[in-house]
């Protein structure tokens, strides 16, 4: 694969909260009929839309400077990864991490019509936050991690991944065309059943999963000090059609090792 596919900038949010067992992670089945990672177990998130760069909203929280800063982006692209996460969070599971500069608004289900919209392309981020006098809250927002596909991907995305407190008072739910179904599980279930084959995960996931369950309270998840490096995989020879047998990254090992010949066909073709 030529490495000159364009590589988009996307936002991805790790919402969590405290479970009984741990920390719970909600997580989406992206169906199979999607161009992108189908099939697989996923967080919310997606591309960076033209008009998240664009758009005056009012903010609370960590200024783009702050987030330029972390995310390895100029304080143009910070701000509109923000917007994204924000945004992303919103269409795909209806969770809205916006409000009043003090409190997040309690019942984002009254937006359902401007969900659509937002989904379809009619009503742009911004003009609705604006039109409903929310401030997006930045402050329920913390870097998490950076990941860009390998340069042999036909499709290829320049991911920041950030971590959000389940909002109380909020739900999130399966609403969305892209999911099959979704569901709130602690890291460690999460990869029980991927290893156990009843879930796919590609290595950004599960990566992170392996992250979250290190840590027993969200309160120590969000007071650990991270230090985030861009990590791109590489394909040791992208024209063998090996794939993800010759993936290579951090831990890459210990992920391929679980997986048998059949799962790896099936990850080589998401």
């Amino acid at each position: 694969m030529s490495q000159s596919v364009p590589i988009r900038d996307a936002s991805t949010v790790l919402l969590v909260r405290d479970g009984q067992q741990g920390i719970e992670v909600f997580l989406q089945h992206r169906v199979q009929q999607m161009a992108f990672a189908g099939g697989m177990t996923v967080f919310p998130g997606g591309g960076v839309d033209p008009s998240d760069r664009t758009a005056q909203v009012a903010w609370a929280g960590p200024e783009p400077r702050w987030w330029a800063e972390r995310l390895s982006a100029d304080e143009d692209a910070a701000r509109a990864l923000v917007l994204a996460a924000v945004r992303e969070t919103f269409e795909e599971c209806g969770v809205l991490l916006a409000g009043t500069a003090d409190a997040v608004h309690p019942d984002p289900s009254e937006f359902a019509a401007e969900r659509a919209a937002l989904v379809n392309k009619e009503l742009t981020f911004g003009d609705f936050l604006t039109r409903r006098e929310l401030v997006l809250r930045a402050d329920l927002l913390a870097p998490f991690s950076h990941w860009i596909t390998p340069e042999n991907e036909s499709r290829r995305y320049d991911t920041r991944f950030f971590v959000a407190v389940m909002p109380d008072g909020q739900e999130a739910d399966g609403q969305t065309t892209e999911a099959s179904g979704t569901e709130w599980n602690t890291a460690g279930q999460a990869l029980d059943n991927w290893r156990s084959g009843r879930r796919f995960l590609l290595p950004p996931t599960w990566s992170q999963l392996r992250d979250i369950g290190r840590f027993a309270t969200v309160a120590q998840l969000l007071a650990d000090e991270r230090e985030i490096r861009p990590v791109m995989p590489r394909v040791s020879d992208p024209a063998d059609g090996s794939g993800l047998a010759s993936l290579r990254f951090d831990d890459s090992a210990e992920y391929l090792a679980a997986l048998g010949d059949g799962r790896l066909d099936r990850l080589r073709n998401a």
